[in-house]
């Protein structure tokens, strides 16, 4: 960027980094937490027929409010919710910045817990809203005691809480979720993007949200779903809270085809979703070997495994990506994260790093 155009930028924006993960053309690429298996080809069937009904008519602009996608999204929620209760929009970014937009901005603060989801602060700088570091304890942990610490000091305006946690996989107990809407004055949103991984289905702060009209669950299609690519996001609260969004939501946001293909896909739910225990299975089975070679590692409720016990994680990821696997590095010193992969490519990280740990020992400070 020009010097120009450096002194016309924002302030805050001044010297920052975009977001963004490799994009690396090689074998194996676990590294963004995508679902490992394509959608179906009777699946596709059902969404080209979505798409293809709304072809035609795309010189008209798509139902403003998504009202057809939100009923179907709150059936497949269940938990007694009606169309009211969600909101739907490209991605959980999307509904994640809307949520900041409405409800913090310039002179107001969110509070999040690091390390937790990288877009959380990126999205707070965006919309204006300052953001604090409550933190967590040394094994990545959240507690009821250290949240409820946190918003009693710094009186956030938003809450943010992730679980299962990423880079973490990571889940909260109930008991944390409870803490900080108790103690929290403002809107708190418990981002839900691998719920469906959870060891435990019946984790969802889905059911805590009756009474509770500043509690937020926000999803997405994009894991479970296989549906990354279609960028769909929605949310559950009160109706009262979701007809606020709509003060700062773009006009039309949510294109035609993008609502019918998700429609599509949520006739599919189960389906679709077939592969999501093969997907656990296929984590479990990282964990296992990880931590049998000597190497700590988080517990995981979602599609991914951090693990640690790494000298150089930096030259540990280029080693694995040098067998054809590409992992993440999350910037937590001496770990790297794993998506769960088929179990040919799981079997293919497997095999990398027993041989970089047979090559280079030196890399790794394990007992094993």
């Amino acid at each position: 960027m020009t010097e120009e155009l450096e002194n016309l930028l924002r302030p805050d924006l001044r010297g920052q980094t975009p977001y963004g993960a490799p994009q690396l053309d090689v074998p194996v690429q676990l590294n963004t937490n995508e679902n490992a298996y394509a959608i179906p080809a009777d699946v596709a069937a059902v969404i080209e027929e979505h798409l293809s009904r709304e072809v035609r008519g795309l010189n008209r602009y798509p139902d403003r409010d998504a009202t057809a996608l939100r009923a179907d999204f709150a059936a497949y929620l269940g938990h007694g919710l009606t169309a009211d209760h969600v909101w739907a929009a490209n991605g959980s970014n999307e509904i994640l910045q809307q949520l900041l937009q409405a409800f913090g901005g310039p002179g107001r603060t969110v509070l999040g817990f690091m390390p937790s989801y990288s877009m959380h602060p990126l999205l707070a700088r965006g919309t204006g809203t300052a953001f604090i570091d409550a933190g967590r304890e040394d094994d990545y942990t959240l507690s009821a005691d250290h949240v409820r610490r946190a918003i009693t000091e710094h009186d956030p305006d938003l809450v943010f809480l992730v679980s299962p946690n990423n880079p973490t996989g990571t889940a909260l107990d109930a008991d944390v979720i409870e803490a900080a809407y108790e103690a929290a004055r403002g809107i708190v949103i418990v981002d839900e993007a691998y719920v469906e991984f959870a060891r435990d289905p019946n984790s969802t702060a889905l059911n805590r949200l009756e009474g509770r009209r500043r509690l937020v669950v926000s999803r997405t299609m994009s894991k479970a779903f296989a549906f990354a690519g279609a960028r769909v996001g929605y949310l559950a609260a009160d109706p009262e809270l979701v007809e606020k969004l709509l003060l700062v939501r773009l006009p039309y946001h949510l294109s035609s085809l993008t609502q019918a293909a998700a429609r599509g896909a949520l006739a599919c739910a189960a389906q679709l979703q077939a592969e999501v225990d093969e997907l656990k299975h296929q984590r479990d089975r990282i964990v296992k070997n990880l931590r049998a070679k000597g190497l700590p590692v988080a517990d995981s409720d979602a599609n991914f495994v951090l693990f640690g016990g790494l000298a150089d994680a930096a030259a540990v990821w280029r080693a694995v990506l040098d067998q054809g696997v590409l992992i993440r590095d999350v910037g937590l010193p001496g770990c790297l994260r794993i998506t769960a992969g088929t179990e040919e490519e799981t079997t293919a990280f497997l095999d990398a790093v027993e041989t970089v740990m047979a090559r280079r020992p030196e890399l790794f400070s394990t007992d094993s």
